[in-house]
């Protein structure tokens, strides 16, 4: 009887180049140093252009700066930042001397932002300092005070390893180092960083990311060197674009995804990045028209928002070449397109993303209704959740992987409780492996909500909301929704008699969470409409279609 594991083919079979961030940079950049590698519009209409050259130059100038600063080999250093240039040579400058780059959402706000720093100890913090009408250095300040009394602060017992904070945009008088200031010195000796960046191994912790999981508060998952190189040079071929690929993106690199199919793919092709700061559906249409994108990368949500804007029908986007049948860019009437999105695909931040796919070009009759199969040195296998055995070939249970992209873990958490005995990581995913191997996913075993690509955490959103005055009760579920694959429903029971209402409660989260995590609709309801088990936990999956209900009924009066 055949069991459910498939193995993609060695890893050492696979075309790949240099296994580290710095490798793989120079390597990209000793190809294409004259080329456009990306493109950055300014607020005030200043366009800023560099080539591969000058971005391999700045991000050894950041290398040189950060060890002038103290930063060496496992040094955190936290990067909080849109997708502006500044972001893609500040992430090499920090590779190139060893250090760890903590990727910062700049979503994140007061209190998440605080824990974030401490739960990844860094130790220096580049931000940018406005961002869609907030004022980071601000917010900063208000729970880290003492980095405003000198460019190297006194140490603060709550944020105990933050030493020092770069600031790009205008800098507040005698607090913090503008990145201008932090370009032009002291900087290290060129030879020196070289050498550091010479005994950066794959295997070396190259990244933080934070994502929501099953506990309340986001997992900090490490990531090597080789994982982002790795499937950075895959998602050139997953794409399968060409070298003149420009690609828009507004998706913040901060998380995996958006790295390796935004500027992964672009660097490995030697094509351009068109950066946009925030997602606002106009200012992308214009861009997309006046750098003449090839490829938009962006979530099912937005491409709606971008239809819906006043100037879409007017917008010439005969450019693109690489929209899937899935976008309605398709549709529009200057775009002439026959890629194929290579949507077929099993992944997540652990993983740094896919570790199974059909890439652009795979016959629908192979692609279609499964999610791919395993890429090089990768290995699922279909377990049983209860006991962890391996289930029979076709057979439902929990997808369990392990591979060359797998993350070194969470931080602060034992290997032993993150990794089963064979070291795979249980997803808590469910799906099955079929007779031509190919992985079928078929939702999550947990109650992660996954909307507009991002995963939200229920349990996150619920401590939050119970601290909401008048809220007795709160629970959180992913109702279906047609853009963005699941909405954020936050159901709420009132204390007797207590005013609670959806504005107040929706508006307290807000205050408190990044946008994507605060609840689209919030729900009052009775405890009794809550159905619970024998162990009086509330039932997610009877929530959930109670949730669904609600709203439709809503909808329809």
């Amino acid at each position: 009887m055949a069991l459910s594991i498939i193995q993609g083919k060695p890893l050492a079979e696979e075309a790949l180049g240099a296994l580290t961030l710095g490798g793989f940079l120079r390597e990209v950049c000793d190809a294409n140093g004259p080329r456009e590698a990306m493109v950055y519009h300014l607020p005030d209409g200043t366009v800023l252009r560099k080539t591969y050259t000058e971005v391999w130059d700045e991000a050894v100038t950041v290398a040189r700066a950060l060890v002038a600063r103290g930063v060496t080999k496992d040094t955190r250093v936290g990067l909080m930042v849109t997708n502006r240039p500044e972001w893609v040579t500040g992430m090499f400058g920090i590779a190139l001397t060893g250090a760890t780059c903590v990727a910062l959402s700049t979503f994140s706000k007061g209190s998440e932002l605080e824990y974030q720093l401490r739960v990844a100890d860094v130790s220096l913090l580049i931000f940018e300092r406005s961002i869609m009408g907030r004022d980071f250095a601000q917010e900063l300040l208000e729970f880290c005070p003492a980095l405003g009394t000198s460019k190297i602060p006194m140490m603060t017992p709550g944020l105990p390893y933050l030493r020092q904070a770069v600031c790009i945009g205008e800098t507040p008088a005698g607090a913090f180092e503008s990145w201008d200031g932090f370009l032009r010195g002291p900087l290290a000796d060129k030879a020196l960083v070289e050498a550091m960046a010479a005994e950066v191994a794959p295997t070396d912790r190259g990244f933080i990311f934070f994502s929501s999981g099953s506990t309340a508060k986001p997992k900090a998952i490490q990531h090597s060197h080789r994982a982002a190189a790795i499937q950075s040079w895959r998602w050139k071929r997953i794409y399968n674009v060409d070298a003149d690929v420009r690609t828009w993106s507004a998706n913040g690199f901060f998380w995996s995804g958006n790295f390796c199919m935004g500027l992964g793919t672009t660097f490995a092709a030697g094509g351009c990045l068109v950066l946009q700061s925030a997602f606002l559906p106009g200012e992308a249409l214009r861009l997309m028209q006046a750098e003449k994108a090839t490829l938009p990368v962006a979530w099912p949500h937005q491409w709606g928002k971008l239809v819906d804007d006043p100037a879409y029908a007017d917008t010439d986007l005969s450019s693109l070449r690489y929209v899937g049948a899935l976008s309605p860019l398709r549709e529009h009437p200057t775009v002439n397109a026959d890629w194929q999105e290579p949507i077929a695909a099993y992944g997540n931040t652990e993983t740094f993303t896919v570790v199974t796919v059909h890439p652009s070009g795979t016959p629908p009759a192979i692609a279609d209704g499964n999610s791919g199969f395993a890429l090089p040195g990768n290995t699922i296998r279909i377990v049983d959740p209860l006991t962890g055995e391996v289930v029979p070939q076709g057979e439902s249970g929990e997808i369990a992987v392990k591979g060359p992209t797998l993350m070194l873990g969470y931080l602060d958490v034992p290997a032993e409780d993150t990794f089963d005995i064979d070291g795979f990581l249980r997803t808590g995913d469910g799906g099955f492996i079929d007779e031509q191997g190919r992985l079928h996913w078929r939702g999550r075993l947990n109650d992660i909500i996954k909307t507009g690509g991002a995963n939200v955490s229920p349990l996150e959103i619920n401590t939050v909301a119970m601290q909401c005055p008048g809220v007795k009760i709160a629970a959180t579920v992913g109702v279906p929704h047609d853009t963005l694959g699941e909405m954020v429903v936050t159901c709420v029971v009132p204390e007797d008699g207590a005013p609670v209402d959806e504005p107040t409660v929706r508006g307290f989260v807000a205050r408190q969470l990044s946008s994507y995590k605060v609840p689209r609709r919030v729900l009052v309801i009775a405890e009794t409409d809550l159905e619970l088990t024998g162990s009086n936990k509330i039932k997610t999956a009877a929530l959930r279609e109670f949730a669904a209900k609600q709203l439709a009924e809503q909808a329809a009066t």
